[in-house]
């Protein structure tokens, strides 16, 4: 059963956590003791149901503040998908916790309330869907019963936001119509928009493809090399860790970054046992007919389609810390299990979010994003983030802190 990341993004009180809340409610994902504690809540919409959105708002300051302000995770399956939801905020000086949501997310859903069409936050969402490549884009029109289900609606908001996705180059697009509070079109198509004949949300999310149709080379950062030493195993030598990519093929050249050694796939192991063929996102362990130097933080890539290994690049940046990104410091770049010192050697640009127009002579702080030049300590592997979003991400260190302070997405050469 295969899994699907999403992420909800919209306004504020557009009903993304309703939305969310609804979806668990109607597919029976609520266990009972979190049922009983909704009802103790005793938090309810002006009909006087149970206010279901308090399944995700789990932080104290969100449920007195009616907002979500950190990104809540929510888990739930069906019999044909799992399913992880990440929501996200609304409030533009959270826009770090849309991009940590949504750096691991497939898909995103972008709630439109029905009554006020697109406005600034879902340009800037659909400007971040971009910007991270996530694969797939629905827009749900939500409060739909507050416009009487009127199609005429729809279809202008519909209108609206093709007209924006054209502008920022978006692609992949679906829409539904939906009432997240009376829960038309989340599990069951609603009877009151005999207008629409697409599917409910539920039916889209078990059915969309969200496979990429351009193939990608493989890639196996080494999380571990696996050494026993035991009596039996005195030889024994894997390299262990996650597949990104189509997936790998035991009698494939590779070659170990950024040492450029070369040598053969001999086999694959997963759970003591042997594979022919590894896929994307499988943890194994990989064994190679030559006896070489490989440490934690190597990565293994296909000999056919390698993977960049530079010093100087350039990326975009999502900055997370308090303090204003600085020119003068040295960071630490983690990609994958490998830290490498770093500086960013100028700001090209920043973004406004909202027009995505570029802003030169701009300092980074809080929230911002931009584009900047890096010039690393020591080789960093990666692929460009339109060719392989996967194996182009990173995040900055401060190692005054060690705290994290910014998203990178590697965009080209420097």
């Amino acid at each position: 059963m295969n899994i699907l990341k999403f992420i909800t993004a919209g306004s504020v009180d557009d009903g993304k956590s309703t939305l969310i809340g609804r979806l668990l409610y109607d597919t029976n994902s609520i266990l009972d003791d979190q049922l009983e504690a909704i009802t103790k809540a005793n938090r309810k919409n002006n009909d006087g149901t149970v206010d279901l959105a308090i399944l995700t708002d789990g932080l104290k300051a969100e449920r007195e503040q009616g907002i979500t302000i950190d990104v809540a995770y929510k888990y739930f399956q069906t019999e044909k998908r799992k399913f992880i939801i990440a929501d996200a905020p609304g409030h533009i000086q959270y826009t770090r916790n849309m991009v940590t949501g949504a750096s691991n997310s497939e898909l995103i859903i972008i709630l439109i309330d029905a009554r006020k069409g697109v406005i600034e936050q879902t340009k800037r969402h659909s400007f971040l869907a971009k910007l991270l490549s996530l694969k797939k884009v629905l827009v749900c029109v939500n409060k739909m019963d507050m416009v009487g289900f009127d199609p005429f609606v729809y279809e202008k908001i519909k209108a609206d936001y093709l007209a924006l996705a054209e502008r920022l180059g978006l692609k992949n697009i679906d829409f539904i119509p939906v009432s997240a509070l009376k829960g038309d079109n989340i599990v069951h198509h609603s009877e009151r928009t005999p207008w629409y004949t697409g599917s409910s949300l539920l039916d889209y999310l078990e059915t969309v493809n969200i496979e990429n149709n351009k193939l990608q080379p493989w890639r196996l950062p080494v999380q571990w090399v696996v050494r026993p030493q035991t009596e039996d195993l005195h030889d024994y030598r894997g390299y262990a860790g996650r597949v990104l990519g189509d997936g790998l093929k035991t009698g494939e050249e590779v070659v170990v970054l950024p040492s450029g050694v070369r040598s053969k796939i001999e086999s694959i192991e997963l759970a003591e046992q042997q594979l022919d063929h590894a896929p994307n996102g499988q943890s194994i362990i990989v064994h190679l007919t030559d006896d070489i130097d490989i440490s934690r933080g190597d990565i293994l890539v296909s000999a056919n389609q390698p993977a960049l290994s530079e010093r100087n690049f350039e990326a975009n940046i999502c900055w997370f810390d308090n303090k204003s990104l600085d020119t003068n410091q040295v960071y630490l770049l983690q990609n994958h299990s490998t830290l490498t010192k770093v500086k960013i050697t100028e700001i090209l640009y920043k973004f406004d979010v909202n027009t995505q127009a570029k802003q030169y002579d701009e300092d980074i702080r809080l929230n911002d994003i931009g584009k900047v030049g890096i010039k690393a300590a020591d080789e960093v592997v990666f692929d460009l983030h339109q060719d392989f979003p996967e194996n182009s991400q990173a995040i900055l260190i401060d190692p005054r802190t060690n705290l994290t302070v910014g998203a990178v997405m590697i965009e080209n050469v420097a």
